[in-house]
């Protein structure tokens, strides 16, 4: 869907009982279900995993605890209206639940291939993403 877009948020250091929290979030600013995967380097090679269902207003953390790369992932779909948050880095997808080790030959291994886009973390413990409507692209560490 054209105009949709991934806008990276500035956010403050999360705080709940008084402990700062680390992790990956996605927060939807839509007015529709999103869903969205993310993809990683680990030990075991680049890894995706999907599908969280985040609803509208709402975020979901897709990682929890010290993010441990610098660079990650995402790639989301509007459930109710086909938009796309996407990017030009090129990962395997599945239809339903998933983790997938490995970003080569994803049709050949029974995989769907998307273009995720890449976010540089600069090595920050948390991140989060804001998926929006409206056109704009700014991206902040946190």
């Amino acid at each position: 869907m054209k105009g949709l877009i991934i806008a990276g948020a500035f956010l403050a250091p999360l705080v709940t009982a008084g402990a700062a929290h680390a992790e990956f979030r996605v927060c939807n600013g839509t007015q529709n279900l999103v869903g969205v995967a993310v993809g990683y380097r680990a030990a075991e090679g680049w890894i995706t995993e999907g599908w969280w269902q985040v609803p509208a207003a709402t975020c979901a953390t897709l990682i929890e605890g010290e993010l441990q790369s610098r660079y990650y992932y995402l790639y989301a779909e509007d459930a109710a209206r086909g938009g796309r948050w996407a990017g030009d880095i090129k990962m395997c997808v599945a239809e339903n639940e998933f983790k997938i080790v490995g970003v080569q030959d994803c049709y050949a291994r029974g995989y769907q291939q998307m273009g995720f886009k890449e976010y540089d973390t600069g090595r920050q413990g948390s991140w989060m993403v804001q998926l929006s409507d409206t056109p704009g692209t700014q991206e902040s560490q946190n």
